[in-house]
C-alpha cells in the first residue's frame, strides 16, 4: 500500500491495460485522471473510479501536456496504436506523442516546477529490436518504441520503463523478472492484468526499481520487484 496517496495521469486510459489498472490504482488509494480521446468512454471510466480527461495525443502540444500535468505525481504512458491504424498513425501516437510528453516533463524540470514521475509501458527488449525496414505499420511501432525508450534512457527524469512480453488475456498470477533482451520474448507471455498489477505496485512506491523492468508470467509476487 502507498505511504501517501498519489494523483496519477494515465495516458491511454481506455486501453485494455488502462481499464485493468484504473480500479487497482483507485483501490490502492490513488486519484486517477484518465486521458482518452472520446467522450463516449467517460461513463465507463467514472464507473471504474477515474476522472476522465479528454485529449488527442496526436494534437496535444508540449504546452498542453505541461498544463495537464499540473498537480500530477505520476504519469503512466499506456497509450499505443501498435501498428493497428497504419504506420503514420502509429508514428504520431507511439513516437511523436510520447516524445512530446517527455519534452513536457523536461520543460517542467527546467523551469523548476514540480515534475511527475513517468512509467512508460513498452515491451521487452524494445531498445535492441530493430524494424525490418519493410515499411509496414509494425515496423513503425518497433521504431517508435526504440526511439522513445532510448530517449528516456538519456534523460534525467525519474522514470521506469516496463518491458512485458507478448500480452495475453489470462488472469494475473505471479511474475518473473527477466533480462531486458529482445530474445527473451521468444515463447514467453505476460498477462495484461499482471502489467496492471505491476503498474499499481510501482506507482504506489516512493521510488522506482531499476529501469528497464522486464517481466513475464511466473511464480514470484509482484511485491518482490
Amino acid at each position: 500500500m502507498p505511504s501517501t496517496t498519489k494523483t496519477v495521469m494515465y495516458i491511454g486510459g481506455h486501453g485494455k491495460i488502462g481499464l485493468l489498472s484504473t480500479p487497482k490504482l483507485v483501490s490502492a488509494g490513488h486519484t486517477v485522471r484518465s486521458l482518452v480521446r472520446k467522450k463516449e468512454y467517460f461513463d465507463e471510466l467514472r464507473e471504474l473510479g477515474a476522472q476522465p480527461v479528454l485529449g488527442d495525443i496526436t494534437s496535444l502540444t508540449q504546452t498542453d501536456w505541461e498544463k495537464l500535468f499540473d498537480g500530477v505525481d505520476v504519469v503512466v504512458w499506456g497509450a499505443g496504436n501498435g501498428g493497428r491504424g497504419g504506420a503514420e498513425l502509429t508514428t504520431a501516437v507511439d513516437r511523436d506523442g510520447a516524445l512530446t510528453v517527455i519534452d513536457a516533463l523536461e520543460a517542467l524540470a527546467a523551469s523548476d516546477r514540480a515534475v511527475p514521475k513517468l512509467v512508460m509501458i513498452s515491451y521487452i527488449g524494445a531498445t535492441q529490436n530493430s524494424p525490418s525496414l519493410e515499411g509496414n505499420s509494425w515496423d513503425a511501432y518497433v521504431s517508435a518504441k526504440k526511439t522513445v525508450d532510448a530517449r528516456l534512457n538519456i534523460s534525467s527524469l525519474d522514470y521506469l520503463i516496463l518491458g512485458p512480453s507478448a500480452l495475453t488475456e489470462e488472469p494475473a498470477g505471479g511474475l518473473k523478472v527477466v533480462p531486458d533482451e529482445a530474445s527473451g520474448a521468444k515463447d514467453t507471455h505476460t498477462s495484461r492484468e499482471l502489467v496492471a498489477d505491476v503498474v499499481t505496485e510501482v506507482v504506489s512506491r516512493d521510488s522506482f526499481p531499476e529501469s528497464p523492468l522486464a517481466f513475464i508470467d511466473g511464480s514470484d509476487s509482484v511485491a518482490s520487484i
